[in-house]
C-alpha cells in the first residue's frame, strides 16, 4: 500500500519541469477492496499530478541542530579586545561582550562586531539571550502545536490560531534557503 512521502506545503524540486514548487494537495488513489490507497500523487500547481519519484525534497535545513540530543546553546562572555574596562563602563558587563555558542566544542555560533556592540550594548545583550533561548522556545511551540492537534478541535479558538501561526513559523524554520538567493534591491527615494 502507498504512503504519502511529502507533506502539504512542503517545498519540492520537480525534476521533469526543473522548478521548485510547494505541494498543494496530496491525492490518494483508491482501489476497490483495499483499505489503504494503492498510489499517492501530489498536486504542486503545475497543471498535472506528480508521483513521488518525480519530486525531490529540499535539502536538510539544519533543523536537527536544535533537536533532541543536540548540545544546548550557551551564552559565554568573551574579553573585549578593542576597549578597556574604563572605556566600556556604560556596558552591562564592562570589558566583555556576549558570544552565543551552538556547538558542544564551545565554538560556532553567533558573535557581534565590536562597533555594533558599543553602539547599543543592551540591545545586543537581549539578542544574545533571545538566541540562547531559541531552541527551548521552539520546543515549547512544537509542544503547543502537538497539544492542540491532539485536542481534536476542543482547544479554545485563540489557542488554535496561535498553534496555526507557530506551525507556519516552524515550516519556515525547516525550509532550507535556496542555493542562489536573489539579492533584494533597495528602493531609491
Amino acid at each position: 500500500m502507498a504512503k504519502a512521502i511529502f507533506q502539504r506545503n512542503q517545498k519540492v524540486w520537480v525534476e521533469s519541469v526543473g522548478v521548485w514548487a510547494s505541494v498543494e494537495k496530496i491525492v490518494p488513489i483508491w482501489a476497490r477492496g483495499f483499505d489503504e490507497p494503492v498510489r499517492v500523487t501530489y498536486d504542486v500547481g503545475l497543471g498535472r499530478e506528480f508521483l513521488a519519484h518525480e519530486l525531490k525534497p529540499e535539502q536538510d535545513s539544519g533543523a536537527e541542530a536544535v533537536g533532541d540530543g543536540a548540545p544546548p546553546w550557551r551564552l559565554l562572555r568573551a574579553r573585549n579586545k578593542w576597549q578597556t574596562e574604563d572605556d566600556s563602563g556604560h556596558h552591562p558587563y564592562p570589558g566583555t561582550y556576549p558570544v552565543v555558542v551552538t556547538d558542544a566544542a564551545d565554538w560556532g555560533g553567533w558573535r557581534v562586531p565590536g562597533a555594533e556592540y558599543d553602539r547599543d550594548p543592551h540591545k545586543i545583550e537581549f539578542q544574545a539571550r533571545l538566541i540562547t533561548c531559541a531552541p527551548r522556545m521552539l520546543a515549547l511551540g512544537r509542544a503547543l502545536v502537538k497539544l492542540v492537534d491532539e485536542s481534536a478541535g476542543d482547544a479554545p479558538p485563540e489557542l488554535q490560531r496561535i498553534a496555526e501561526e507557530f506551525a507556519k513559523l516552524d515550516r519556515h524554520f525547516r525550509e532550507a534557503p535556496s542555493a542562489n538567493p536573489v539579492p533584494a534591491r533597495a528602493k531609491v527615494a
